[in-house]
């Protein structure tokens, strides 16, 4: 597997996995929010399926 989410786009992705588990964890939205696991993962492993699928990537090219 080779990086292909980085800089921002990782960080928003944790942020957003972390709002989402943290609402569900309240009570605050629905079983849906257990979806942040998705962008919560990719953000900290920095690989991304449909990107790679896709042939695109957030990384700086060296």
């Amino acid at each position: 597997m080779k990086v292909n989410v980085g800089g921002i786009d990782r960080i928003l992705r944790i942020l957003v996995g972390i709002v989402l588990i943290g609402l569900v964890a309240t009570g605050q939205i629905g079983w849906w929010g257990w979806l942040g696991v998705i962008p919560l993962a990719t953000g900290l492993i920095g690989w991304c399926p449909p990107y790679a699928m896709l042939g695109f990537s957030t990384c700086k090219t060296s």
